[in-house]
């Protein structure tokens, strides 16, 4: 990932004020005062999922000398179960390492009348392998849905995009979903291998049974997740791992993504990974 001078020195101006920020008490939305009518599909300028539609996802890490390739798939399957009242749409997230899927789950999301995008829970299948790389078995471990255990909804993405925002995702304790995130910045210009996107938000995730578990997410306008750094120092910065956005779909594969500052598009390499 290459970002442009203005953007590192955003980011840099940002960690100041960021860092102060995503230490705040993070709001758990409101789900009850929330208003959804039925039909309202997720149109947020920074979170869509149009039915039919895929993106992949791919990064590299160095780990004892070896070189691992990771990634995820995201496809949006369309309607989902009603939750809590609420008809839900389904993203599918298929992740991967080196070749070998390590899970595969379906997210639950819908957007309210405001354009809050509330994420409702997410059912996982996550894949055990021994060294030799042979299936052990598979478990449902971070599993959670609204309404089960007491577990409540939280923002995806927020409507209303105000720096230093800090939000819970999720609040779903007895399953060990409680994941935070907070609006780092705005405006950024990122240069990917793929194409450069302009007016990119900036969002820090991070879940407090897991404070080393430190990420950025990177959104483009018209187009959604682009870049997603993980394993960050406690400075936020010198990422462990950088996945980002390689492929878009339908076909054909080479597509012009409007309103997302997207210059150039490449075909899907042959690419496997591993989510967040």
């Amino acid at each position: 990932m290459k970002m442009k001078l203005s953007a590192v020195c955003l980011l840099l101006g940002s960690l100041i004020v960021g860092l102060g920020n995503v230490a705040a008490m993070p709001v758990l939305p409101d789900f009850n005062a929330a208003t959804f009518l039925s039909g309202t599909s997720v149109d947020h300028l920074y979170f869509s999922l149009v039915p039919g539609t895929s993106r992949t996802y791919e990064g590299q890490k160095e780990e004892d000398g070896e070189i691992i390739t990771e990634g995820f798939t995201f496809s949006n399957l369309g309607p989902g179960p009603t939750i809590l009242g609420v008809q839900t749409t389904i993203q599918r997230d298929r992740a991967f390492e080196n070749g070998q899927i390590v899970e595969d789950t379906f997210d639950y999301y819908a957007q309210d009348t405001i354009g809050n995008v509330w994420y409702f829970g997410e059912d996982v299948t996550n894949y055990r392998y021994d060294d030799d790389g042979l299936l052990l078995g598979t478990d449902s471990a971070s599993s959670w849905i609204s309404g089960v255990n007491d577990a409540v909804p939280g923002f995806i993405m927020p409507a209303n995009l105000i720096e230093g925002f800090n939000y819970r995702q999720e609040f779903a304790p007895a399953d060990d979903a409680i994941d935070e995130a907070t609006i780092f910045s705005l405006g950024n210009t990122v240069s990917l291998s793929i194409g450069e996107f302009t007016n990119v938000l900036q969002v820090f995730e991070v879940n407090e049974l897991d404070p080393d578990a430190r990420e950025f997410k990177y959104y483009a306008p018209g187009v959604g997740l682009i870049l997603v750094e993980e394993g960050l120092s406690t400075s936020l910065t010198d990422p462990e791992l950088r996945v980002e956005l390689v492929s878009s779909v339908p076909e054909p594969s080479t597509i012009v993504l409007l309103g997302s500052g997207l210059v150039g598009m490449a075909v899907w390499r042959n690419r496997k990974g591993r989510k967040r």
